[in-house]
């Protein structure tokens, strides 16, 4: 009998938020991803013969990606299969082959939750993509599930040669790096890349269990345990990602964890892009910098990024970078340096930015803090309430439309109110030169504060007390 997925979804409470759809691991049921799988197939690629499919280290991403399977078998379709990979690694090798992809990831959110990401030929699927799939009508029928194929490794060798045949050989030689493992899909990866590039790796922090790391809300334990490496282990270095990859956590040599969007601000410094899309989240710093001939402000999410460095590259910009508050970087057009290039890569990478910043300290002789503080001074922070709905944030922000709300919210905080900015959720800018930004999370049950601020206590201090103000009042 004929389906339409909307029906289903609307069942399920497995949705599209702001990069792949997502849902509790309870709600992402056989049915529902074999759903969404063949909607993908049907609607987007339906021409291709060949899908790449992967996942990270969740418990549930190998159950899922068996659904996943079935759903592409069940249309005919070859499945290459990766097995546990990094989000970048598999678009990156699906790009180069010209092959749609499917990635089984939540990325950084709680372990009881999961999401699928699809990909075409020609990188992330767009928002109209996604309403195509939404919107099928498909025969649904079992089997829902099968066996995973034997996985290929090539996919990633092919993601490691990428950086190994772009970066100087041995440039990290001398250097001692800490690799933050936790559950990252990418841990093993990051070890046998920076030590074929010359750095004596420090294994730190693995775990057996899910741990899921928010690069744009590190924890106070993951900030104390930096500082404690650091100090023990004498380290040039920490890197380490989110759960599938595609987001960096970079540590300097005193175990401070740098910023996701002065990250991907001197990442675009060291490739010597002209342009760069970035979401209206990300610090101020990088207009100030005065490094690009242009600077374009998009919503939060991948989508919004990629759709704005599409439009750059059609308007004649020579090198189109984008990049978001969580660090996640994403290469909109080749880079070539000599003999050497660097292949453009659409989708959020977590280790070109580590491989940038390393390289661009070594370059200069400096240490990484030292990179940092040659830029504008505005410091950014962020933070969340967990299990706050996105219809009570939606309510909250309907309930700030005013400026005397604002007022009564933040006056004592902040101050006057100078502009308000609707992109994406509300971002206030006062006349102190304060920033606060309030959000729903298009990825699980949360509020997101973002604050922006000359002194980094400041930018702290906002959060946390717009956080607390929020709890107290709504």
């Amino acid at each position: 009998m004929a389906t339409v997925l909307s029906d289903l979804i609307e069942a399920s409470g497995v949705q599209f938020g702001t990069s792949g759809a997502r849902g509790l691991v309870t709600q992402m049921t056989d049915e529902i991803c074999w759903a969404y799988c063949a909607a993908f197939i049907q609607e987007v690629v339906p021409d291709a013969q060949r899908i790449l499919v992967g996942h990270d280290l969740r418990p549930s991403s190998p159950g899922i990606s068996q659904a996943c399977v079935a759903a592409l078998q069940s249309y005919g379709k070859e499945v290459i299969f990766a097995g546990a990979i990094p989000t970048p690694a598999l678009a990156s090798y699906a790009l180069d082959k010209k092959m749609p992809a499917v990635m089984v990831t939540g990325s950084h959110i709680p372990f009881d939750r999961n999401g699928i990401k699809f990909y075409t030929h020609l990188g992330e699927i767009s928002k109209s993509d996604e309403h195509a799939i939404i919107h099928a009508t498909l025969e649904i029928a079992a089997p829902y599930s099968c066996e995973l194929p034997a996985n290929t490794l090539e996919p990633l060798a092919h993601y490691a040669q990428r950086y190994l045949s772009f970066f100087p050989a041995n440039f990290l030689e001398g250097k001692r790096v800490g690799v933050y493992e936790h559950a990252s899909v990418a841990r093993d990866f990051i070890k046998e890349l920076f030590t074929a590039l010359g750095a004596e790796v420090i294994s730190l922090g693995r775990s057996d269990t899910f741990v899921p790391v928010d690069t744009e809300a590190v924890s106070a334990e993951d900030q104390a345990l930096a500082h404690q490496w650091s100090s023990k282990f004498r380290l040039d270095a920490i890197v380490s990602t989110d759960g599938d990859a595609d987001r960096p956590l970079i540590g300097d040599e005193a175990g401070q964890w740098l910023r996701g969007d002065v990250v991907g601000l001197l990442t675009a410094q060291y490739l010597k892009a002209t342009a760069v899309v970035t979401p209206v989240s990300s610090t101020t710093a990088i207009e100030r910098s005065g490094a690009f001939n242009q600077v374009r402000r998009t919503r939060i999410g991948s989508p919004y990024v990629i759709a704005g460095m599409e439009d750059l590259i059609r308007g004649g910009e020579q090198l189109v970078v984008g990049f978001e508050a969580n660090g996640g970087f994403l290469l909109g057009q080749d880079i070539v340096r000599g003999d050497q290039v660097l292949p453009a890569l659409p989708t959020r990478d977590a280790v070109l930015p580590m491989l940038s910043l390393l390289a661009m300290a070594h370059e200069a002789g400096v240490t990484l803090s030292s990179l940092v503080a040659h830029l504008p001074k505005r410091y950014t922070a962020s933070d969340r309430i967990k299990d706050f709905s996105g219809e009570r944030s939606r309510a909250l922000i309907k309930a700030l439309s005013s400026d005397k709300a604002v007022d009564g919210l933040l006056g004592t905080l902040c101050g006057q109110l100078n502009s308000r900015d609707t992109t994406d959720g509300l971002r206030m800018t006062f006349a102190s030169g304060d920033i606060v930004h309030l959000r729903p999370s298009g990825n699980a049950p949360e509020l997101r504060c973002y604050a922006e601020a000359g002194i980094d206590a400041r930018a702290q201090a906002l959060v946390a007390q717009t956080l607390d103000l929020v709890r107290r009042q709504y």
